[in-house]
């Protein structure tokens, strides 16, 4: 059963009490009935208690759970390590937030211990179930988190991210996994795997509902060292845009476990050029081997260190594949790291110009989902293979969202991620909605906000459309896609070498194709002060009889200029220009 914020919403507001959405989720967990699920399951009692006197917020009602390595005030947290065991006396902010917005935490779930993998099958608790196919691994470490949404159990949950945790069981279940950017959620409460690389992530059957958490839970703590606020134009969910560029690796870098996952990936990026986006193959070699070092590096020690105690006092409390892990970090030689830290620099160098020039890259979430069997037969191996397009992200201070893409012949899910700068949640949202969507298994995108009151509605006609070359400047003020648009029959459109130019003229005149974008009123003149003579800003008439603040040119710079109107807009020429 899929249970979403958007179907309990709409039961809740029609009369329904929150406390039989409560009562429906404790007959899920039963009826689930998979005893390595919940490690803290809260008494009945109390859930029905405290449903009858949530807030009245953005979520109220909507049940949830945590990983158990997050924590809850009250309620033990072991890591998936029973001698670790303790309990907090308040919840971490992110859980925090989201009871203050009147979600019901219905307890806390299993993970792969101290959040140390990507298969979900590291637990002295036991493996929780595959609520899609039973024979496959739930993915981890955050599996329970992912195992909960699926089987219908919580509309949302919280998991962790380090190095794919947030984004390898969501493929494997069949579910949407948000991983945001470093230190946008806090990770004050959560018990550290690599401390400078952590972030809590977010599960749900829907990138609309994984936006809507995501939005509660941000924002800063003044507490936590790691944590850093969002730029003041961040949003959590954008409406995608009519011709995004995505990049995707060389066919060559490419690694599937099956034919059936290839299939599945190369059908996603023709359903993405269907929908109007250029796909850019790139080489992508310095992320994958960066992403090699997470687990054969300085961020190995990184993990000892956490867990120091444990590693070396305590060593028999570890589960045997965590603990031949965390060994591993006490030879690490301090020399050595600075090499992984020039490493990860480059990557980050080589992203950095990446995302100057698409607005995202699209990778398969993993070459695939392995069986309960093939993981017990090589579990490092195995578990090293599911991170091979998740370990660079944080690594490289990316933000990155797993959508599902569709399912192989044999029924097996496969998921794709799109990966993007720090702080580009919104964007990826949007398109991953999209591409969610064109799978036939997603909900419609989202469509764009109207206006807000501090916004200005800006008609661009060139390279600072979507996927175009100065799109980041109109990404960086802020902007966000609202609609495709045509002018009314009055302008003509000349060829400039690298962008448009388009002038009002009172006869003769044809329709200009371009895009009306929202942009925050006080970023209007720092971008104005960005654009080259002979352009500038000025009221353009639409189609429609609007008019709204557009890109134009003075007559006198395009006196020599090719004129270009007849092909209809800037993308039509540079098609025509091949």
């Amino acid at each position: 059963m899929i249970v979403t914020l958007e179907g309990l919403r709409a039961r809740l507001a029609a009369g329904t009490p929150a406390t039989t959405i409560a009562a429906e989720a404790l007959a899920r967990i039963a009826a689930f009935n998979d005893p390595a699920l919940f490690l803290h399951l809260r008494p009945e009692a109390e859930i029905m208690a405290e449903a009858a006197r949530l807030p009245q917020g953005k979520l109220h009602g909507i049940p949830f759970v945590v990983k158990d390595n997050i924590d809850v005030g009250g309620m033990p947290t072991t890591a998936a390590c029973p001698d670790f065991a303790h309990v907090p006396e308040a919840d971490a902010p992110a859980v925090a937030r989201l009871r203050a917005a009147g979600a019901l935490l219905l307890g806390k779930v299993n993970l792969d211990q101290f959040a140390t993998g990507l298969n979900g099958t590291r637990s002295p608790y036991g493996t929780p179930r595959n609520a899609i196919r039973a024979e496959l691994i739930p993915g981890g470490s955050s599996s329970g988190s992912a195992t909960a949404v699926a089987a219908g159990i919580a509309a949302f949950s919280l998991g962790t991210d380090t190095a794919g945790s947030g984004r390898v069981p969501a493929a494997a279940q069949n579910l949407v996994g948000l991983k945001p950017s470093l230190g946008l959620i806090p990770t004050r409460g959560v018990v550290p795997a690599c401390r400078s690389l952590d972030v809590v992530s977010i599960f749900a059957h829907s990138v609309a509902d994984a936006a809507a958490v995501l939005a509660i839970a941000a924002g800063p703590d003044a507490e936590d060292p790691y944590s850093r606020p969002a730029p003041a134009t961040w949003r959590a969910l954008d409406a995608p845009p009519a011709a995004p560029s995505l990049a995707a690796p060389l066919e060559e870098q490419l690694v599937f476990d099956t034919p059936g996952d290839a299939a599945v990936f190369h059908a996603t990026l023709a359903r993405a050029e269907a929908m109007g986006a250029t796909i850019r193959r790139v080489d992508i070699a310095p992320l994958l081997e960066v992403a090699r070092r997470l687990y054969d590096g300085a961020w190995v020690a990184e993990r000892t260190a956490a867990l120091r105690e444990w590693v070396v006092r305590r060593p028999d409390a570890l589960h045997p594949v965590t603990r031949a892990i965390l060994e591993g970090g006490l030879e690490r030689r301090t020399m050595d790291a600075f090499d992984d830290f020039h490493a990860a620099a480059g990557a980050r160098l080589l992203a950095r110009r990446l995302f100057a020039e698409v607005d995202a890259l699209l990778l398969p979430t993993c070459p695939g989902i392995p069986t309960l069997a093939a993981m017990e037969a090589a579990p490092i191996a195995a578990n090293s293979r599911l991170g091979t397009y998740t370990n660079f992200v944080n690594l490289c201070d990316l933000a990155a969202l797993a959508v599902p893409a569709g399912f192989r012949a044999d029924g097996a899910p496969a998921g794709v991620t799109l990966v993007g700068p720090a702080h580009s949640e919104g964007r990826l949202c949007g398109l991953g909605a999209a591409i969610h969507h064109a799978a036939g298994i997603g909900p419609l995108p989202p469509v764009p906000a109207p206006l807000a009151p501090h916004e200005i509605a800006l008609f661009a006609i060139g390279a600072h459309m979507a996927g175009l070359p100065l799109n980041r400047q109109m990404l960086g003020h802020g902007g966000r896609f609202l609609r495709a648009a045509r002018t009314a029959p009055a302008y003509r459109l000349y060829d400039l070498g690298n962008r448009p130019g388009m002038l009002h003229v009172a006869t003769g005149g044809g329709m200009i194709a371009g895009e009306a974008w929202a942009v925050p009123a006080a970023s209007i003149g720092p971008f104005l002060a960005e654009i080259p003579p002979p352009l500038g800003f000025g009221q353009v008439a639409l189609e429609d009889g609007s008019r709204i603040l557009g890109f134009l040119a003075e007559a006198e710079g395009v006196a020599s200029a090719p004129d270009i109107t007849a092909l209809g807009g800037w993308r039509a020429h540079l098609a025509a220009k091949g």
